[in-house]
């Protein structure tokens, strides 16, 4: 898909956040992002999207665009799989 020819929303095919530990406030956002096979899209692009319709203290702080996110049998996000994949990096 083009670019600018959908909204970011329908180039995404899946999100989910988690909340990432911060010295500062405690806890701030970490978003992965599943683009449409197709589509095309950068974190920064997203990070737009989220200044335009979001406060700035719900705009994620980290954006990872990633191949598929961890599911469990039901098909729910294991957030917990992301989180203990992820943060403890």
């Amino acid at each position: 898909c083009a670019r600018r020819a959908q909204p970011w929303a329908q180039r995404a095919h899946h999100v989910a956040v988690i909340g990432q530990p911060d010295p500062d406030w405690g806890e701030v956002g970490r978003a992965f992002v599943v683009v449409r096979a197709g589509c095309h899209t950068d974190a920064e692009e997203l990070r737009e999207h989220c200044r335009a319709q979001l406060a700035g203290y719900k705009i994620p702080r980290t954006i990872e665009l990633v191949a598929e996110l961890p599911r469990s049998a039901v098909g729910k996000v294991l957030r917990r799989s992301l989180r203990d994949a992820r943060v403890n990096r």
